[in-house]
């Protein structure tokens, strides 16, 4: 969720420029079953805009009608959504929105914890009863800050308030070592997916971050220069260079690394193949890095164009970050949201 509130950040620096007012509308308690779970958000404009979205589409017109207030006044409300009775989800929705317009602070600690891909923390203090409140409202707390998002919200004593946290993580980034065409369909498609992603090719590679829509950071270098310090457990990497000696200088560089998964194009033998020449080099590497690459990297489900081959590697690496089998939904019991 940490880019979606990333582009909520972004689209209010833009209307703030433009001297539009800004509100935020969280999900912060769900009774039942919804497609989208408490801790989303959406940005509402005075002009009518929205960012985001907070269901599949039912509930956002009665948010943004109820906003009209708090851009009139500052006051934090909270609106109820009952979808049991209307068409779409079958739960009841808690939606707290309010006037959102952070400190100039604000923003330099949410960059810095952005760019040092540090955990940052929600807090919304709100009520299960419509209405609006003096004592509701969000702050945002970063390693050493916490800032309210906005600034006619002051933690006042309410008894009766609850309290909602919502921890965050760095944004999900994937890394592609190689740039050859399927490379570019995987960095469109996983960046549609809201995913930071970085392009590694070769020195001598003529491509630029321009060819590759939707990629974060581009390096052209040798595999022994590049600064793999910032991968994390919410980093996927994918090697797919279609060069041999490449993928095994690449695999050999990262045998330090713990990224979330690690991915081979290609056939098995080939994975069979660079595992066998990586050992043979490092005899010592950890059994946990090995357990760990994926290959060939994707999904079983007919693939066959680049495009289709994109899917099915963004969908196996969403099932093992998320630690799920895949199955037909059909298939699945209880909810499909769970």
């Amino acid at each position: 969720m940490t880019h979606e509130f990333k582009d909520i950040v972004d689209a209010h620096l833009l209307a703030k420029g433009n001297q539009i007012k800004t509100a935020l509308a969280t999900v912060v308690h769900l009774d039942g079953s919804s497609y989208r779970k408490p801790g989303v958000r959406m940005l509402l404009l005075e002009n009518g805009e929205m960012i985001g979205a907070v269901s599949g589409g039912c509930v956002e017109k009665d948010i943004a009608l109820l906003a009209a207030s708090v851009f009139q006044d500052g006051k934090a409300k909270m609106m109820l959504y009952d979808g049991r009775y209307r068409l779409g989800c079958e739960g009841v929705l808690y939606i707290l929105i309010e006037e959102f317009d952070p400190s100039i602070a604000f923003f330099d600690s949410f960059a810095d914890c952005l760019e040092k891909r540090e955990n940052f923390t929600f807090h919304s203090i709100y009520h299960k009863e419509e209405g609006v409140y003096d004592a509701i409202g969000s702050s945002v707390e970063f390693k050493n800050d916490s800032y309210f998002v906005s600034k006619s919200y002051s933690k006042k004593s309410d008894l009766k308030a609850l309290h909602f946290v919502q921890g965050m993580q760095p944004c999900f980034k994937l890394m592609i070592f190689g740039a050859e065409h399927d490379a570019v369909q995987l960095c469109k498609f996983a960046a549609l997916n809201g995913w930071e992603v970085t392009l590694v090719s070769g020195p001598l590679e003529p491509k630029t971050i321009k060819n590759f829509p939707g990629a974060t950071t581009f390096f052209s270098t040798s595999p022994d220069v590049l600064e793999l310090s910032k991968i994390d457990s919410q980093t996927a990497v994918v090697l797919m260079s279609h060069n041999f000696a490449n993928d095994l200088k690449f695999l050999i560089e990262l045998k330090e690394a713990t990224p979330a998964y690690i991915g081979l194009l290609g056939p098995a033998q080939r994975r069979e193949k660079l595992l066998s020449e990586l050992i043979e080099y490092y005899p010592d590497v950890s059994e946990a890095f090995v357990n760990q690459i994926h290959g060939p990297a994707g999904l079983n489900i007919g693939a066959e164009t680049p495009q289709e081959i994109a899917i099915s590697i963004l969908s196996e690496i969403l099932s093992v970050v998320r630690d799920k089998k895949p199955i037909l939904l059909k298939e699945k019991q209880g909810g499909i949201h769970a």
